[in-house]
């Protein structure tokens, strides 16, 4: 795993290895959207001399989650909380990005101030769940947002970095993808807007590149990440042309100076591979002609293909989820070719410390 082992560059950072811990939401979060010293224990174990962390996803704004459970960067509050995260991971000289966040339509009135619709670009139903304190249940139907609304979550994503930086974070990922918000406003399934926010790619990009612009004056471009999902279903996502979307997207991206673009490989469909997509890895390999800086590519990799993808030159990073759940030394296992444990899907979301801190290292 030679290409694996070698360093890379991400942002002002030179990585000791390309196994990154990929963004994955357990739900585990306190009272108050709190980040908690379990969740402290879980990065502090798969943190690694030189790696990469990409944290689960913290919602920037009330009535941004959908999730029960997961964490929040929409106070001043939530600061202290992920200082202890931030300071697990670099006691044992690993770095780590916090994931920006907005569910959008994938939401439900229980998250919502004063009970409201969750927000979207375009009152366009589709058919999802979110986990609220009955369990999953299906989603409210959202309204259209206004643009003050837009600007206002601008303001939201600059927040939430700022105070990211005041918790110690290396860095900061502003996802749009998995059919949440941002992506929600990429792709025109979802996006029937005739406004500046809607319509032609410049218009239908417009949101993310003020959200990324808005990050990049706090921290600097260079310590902002992207997450996208090209040609991605899941959250109900569809786009009449999505070759042309993302790779204007990507070429619009390539001329930033980003830390990375994190993309995710269609063939994911939430926390599973779905086995009737193709295999090979399509997104990586499309964008690459589109974007020359760091790729980071997820979803469904083993130790080989990452491997092999990294020879390939289509991806720089290789993120790891399911794996990193039940391997908290996943890049020691793959340097030294050792088996890796198998995980418990069971307990993926929300829970205690079972399915969580307690797989072993080797």
């Amino acid at each position: 795993m030679s290409k694996l082992f070698s360093p890379a560059k991400i942002g002002p950072y030179t990585l000791s290895h390309r196994v990154a811990m990929a963004p994955l939401t357990r739900m585990r979060s306190s009272a108050g959207d709190l980040p908690n010293a379990l969740m402290a224990t879980y990065y502090g174990q798969r943190a690694s001399e030189g790696g990469l962390i990409v944290s689960e996803a913290a919602f920037i704004a009330p009535g941004g989650n959908g999730y029960l459970g997961a964490p929040g960067i929409y106070s001043d509050d939530h600061i202290p909380a992920w200082k202890q995260i931030t300071d697990a991971v670099h006691a044992k000289g690993g770095r780590i990005f916090l994931q920006l966040w907005h569910v959008g339509r994938q939401s439900h009135s229980e998250f919502q101030p004063n009970g409201d619709a969750p927000l979207a670009p375009s009152a366009v139903p589709f058919e999802g769940v979110v986990f609220t304190s009955q369990g999953w249940v299906p989603t409210t139907p959202a309204r259209e947002m206004s643009i003050d609304e837009i600007l206002n979550l601008v303001g939201a994503y600059r927040a939430a970095t700022r105070r990211a930086i005041a918790a110690g974070f290396d860095g900061v990922e502003v996802h749009a993808a998995n059919g949440y918000l941002l992506d929600q406003f990429l792709q025109d399934g979802s996006n029937q807007r005739s406004d500046i926010y809607g319509g032609s790619l410049e218009n239908r990009t417009r949101f993310l590149l003020a959200a990324i612009h808005a990050a990049a004056e706090e921290i600097g471009i260079d310590k902002v990440g992207v997450r996208i999902g090209p040609s991605g279903s899941f959250g109900g996502m569809k786009d009449s042309n999505p070759e042309q979307l993302f790779g204007y997207l990507a070429e619009q991206l390539n001329s930033l100076g980003l830390a990375y673009l994190h993309l995710i490989e269609p063939r994911v469909l939430g926390n599973d591979v779905d086995a009737s997509k193709d295999q090979n890895p399509v997104a990586s390999t499309f964008i690459r002609k589109h974007y020359k800086g760091i790729i980071v590519a997820a979803g469904g990799f083993t130790p080989e293909s990452a491997d092999a993808i990294v020879a390939a030159g289509d991806a720089d990073v290789v993120a790891f989820g399911r794996h990193f759940i039940s391997n908290p030394d996943l890049p020691a296992r793959i340097r030294h070719g050792k088996a890796l444990q198998d995980y418990d899907r069971d307990t993926f979301y929300g829970g205690t410390e079972a399915g969580y801190t307690d797989y072993p290292s080797a």
